[in-house]
C-alpha cells in the first residue's frame, strides 16, 4: 500500500495559536498527521501570514502506519520557528506520499473554552 490514504497536498487555513490562558487545559493548536502508508511521510511545511512573507522552513517526519501530532506552540515541533500568539496565518502541507491531516485548536480565553477539530483542504 505505497500511496495509503489521504493526499500529498493539505491546506489549513485558519489557524491562531491562542495564548495558554489560566484553565487546567492549556490553549495550543494541533496539526495531526496520519501515515497510512508503507514509506515514511516527508512534509515540507509553508505557513502564509497576512502582514508578512511565508516562512517555509519546516520539515516534519511521520513514520510509515504511523501518526504524529505537531503542536504550534512548540518550536521543537515547527523547526525552531515561534509562531505568534493571536495571529492569523495559514498553513500548507506537502508531503512526498498520501497522509490525512486533522487540525484542532483549544481557545480557553473566555470562560466557555472552545475546542473544535477540522479536516484540511487536500489536492
Amino acid at each position: 500500500m505505497a500511496n495509503g490514504a489521504g493526499k500529498k497536498v493539505w491546506i489549513l487555513p485558519d489557524c491562531e495559536l491562542p495564548p495558554e490562558g489560566e484553565g487546567v487545559a492549556k490553549g495550543h493548536e494541533s496539526v495531526i498527521v496520519v501515515n497510512d502508508s508503507d514509506v515514511d511521510a516527508e512534509i515540507a511545511v509553508k505557513l502564509f501570514f497576512t502582514d508578512k512573507d511565508a516562512y517555509e522552513e519546516i520539515k516534519w517526519t511521520v513514520g510509515a502506519g504511523r501518526v504524529r501530532c505537531f503542536r504550534t506552540n512548540r518550536p521543537s515541533d515547527m523547526g525552531g520557528f515561534v509562531v505568534p500568539f493571536e495571529t492569523q496565518y495559514a498553513m500548507k502541507l506537502t508531503s512526498n506520499c498520501n497522509i490525512v491531516v486533522q487540525y484542532g485548536r483549544l481557545d480557553n480565553t473566555q470562560p466557555n473554552l472552545a475546542f473544535y477539530t477540522t479536516l484540511g483542504y487536500s489536492e
